[in-house]
């Protein structure tokens, strides 16, 4: 006797330490549940948040749902999306054989992405002109921020997204840097930025949603426009929730369903010989968030009412002000979160016990980890 196929969509997401960002995650499968009325749709996060990936996809089975069309809410195919979510899916997965899991693919560079990257930049255009008077497109620089990665497919979509929108909109001038692991940060980026001698540099973080990082972006943007005080910096909104990103996802649904979800594997370093990274060819594939996962109790009482960067739940802050302390995962080490699917290859990282942590937790080292303008710059200048 056949069971009849029920269908149901998870959205797989990083979390964040910031309670805000985990709500507007939500918003996700919101707006997916509102254009999927008749279909089970939860979430879950491999760390710092609750419902872990695990529990969303036990309320998927609780609903009877026997096909699972899994998206990974990142924006680009990195560390996360190629390593960490799959391990997770694999190994429920083999726990639930009746489920079938099918993994979808990032969201990519893609022109729905784009056009909402655009409008977000120029609604932070409009209301500097309607505040500060128009400056010509042609004298203003624009900066757009990526996540940072050590994967250099990754990060090469983020320029290419930089010159559609340079390109598109018209700009005088566009850079791109990152807020981590890879160069250049967000500080030095802008330093070199403000040496061009534009009268106006709009900082874009191209970033779903807040958190810690977007938090850092415009706080080294205001750390800047300090220093240069005849330049105007203006500071974009992140994607959010636009239609537009959820008209993507929702296309992710559709090609997981129909079995079109096809990542770029042309560029990937773990099946390619990319330049500086020859050494990740065929590494094994394995999550490294297992040892964080649903740590996020405690930050509902965070005194910033969960928009900040994280920095007042250190322990001695939260005794002072007798509050609840839940040990953070130290993410001083720099390691992929950016934003496919399941590769038939393997590739991963060796797990060690290094001596700056309690659990096996190692990364691959990134080849241009000592590059002056990335992350020895952030630990020269900590926000």
């Amino acid at each position: 006797m056949n069971i009849p196929e029920k269908l149901g969509i998870m959205v797989c997401g990083h979390g964040s330490r910031n309670q805000n960002a985990a709500l507007e995650f939500a918003k996700v499968a919101k707006g997916l549940k509102e254009r999927h009325p008749e279909t089970p749709v939860e979430y879950g996060y491999l760390e710092f948040c609750n419902p872990v990936i695990n529990e969303g996809l036990d309320r998927l089975r609780a609903q009877g749902v026997t096909r699972v069309l899994a998206v990974p809410g990142m924006l680009f195919a990195a560390g996360h999306a190629k390593n960490d979510i799959p391990t997770v899916l694999n190994t429920y997965q083999a726990q639930h054989p009746q489920m079938r899991i099918d993994y979808g693919r990032e969201l990519g560079v893609d022109m729905k992405m784009i056009r909402a990257a655009g409008a977000r930049i120029q609604q932070a255009l409009d209301t500097a002109n309607s505040v500060d008077g128009d400056v010509p497109l042609h004298e203003t620089l624009l900066m757009v921020v990526g996540r940072g990665s050590s994967d250099p497919d990754a990060n090469s979509n983020v320029s290419k997204v930089t010159r559609i929108l340079w390109e598109g909109m018209g700009f005088g001038w566009a850079e791109t840097c990152y807020s981590g692991v890879t160069f250049p940060l967000v500080e030095p980026g802008l330093h070199h930025a403000v040496k061009l001698g534009y009268r106006r540099i709009v900082v874009f973080p191209y970033f779903l949603f807040t958190g810690v990082l977007v938090k850092r972006i415009y706080s080294y943007t205001d750390q800047v426009a300090e220093k240069y005080p005849d330049i105007e910096f203006i500071k974009a909104g992140y994607l959010n929730d636009h239609h537009l990103v959820l008209d993507t996802f929702d296309d992710r649904v559709e090609e997981t369903r129909a079995g079109r979800a096809v990542m770029n594997c042309q560029m990937c370093k773990y099946r390619e010989q990319v330049l500086g990274f020859e050494a990740e060819i065929g590494l094994p594939q394995e999550s490294h968030h297992h040892h964080v996962e649903g740590i996020g109790g405690g930050l509902e009482n965070c005194p910033c009412k969960g928009d900040c960067d994280a920095s007042c739940r250190e322990e001695a802050f939260c005794k002072a002000h007798d509050l609840p302390w839940t040990p953070l995962h130290d993410h001083s080490h720099d390691h992929d979160h950016d934003h496919g699917h399941d590769h038939p290859h393997d590739h991963g990282h060796e797990k060690d016990q290094g001596p700056d942590h309690g659990h096996a937790h190692a990364h691959h080292p990134y080849p241009q980890a000592d590059h002056p303008h990335g992350p020895v710059s952030m630990k020269k200048r900590p926000t």
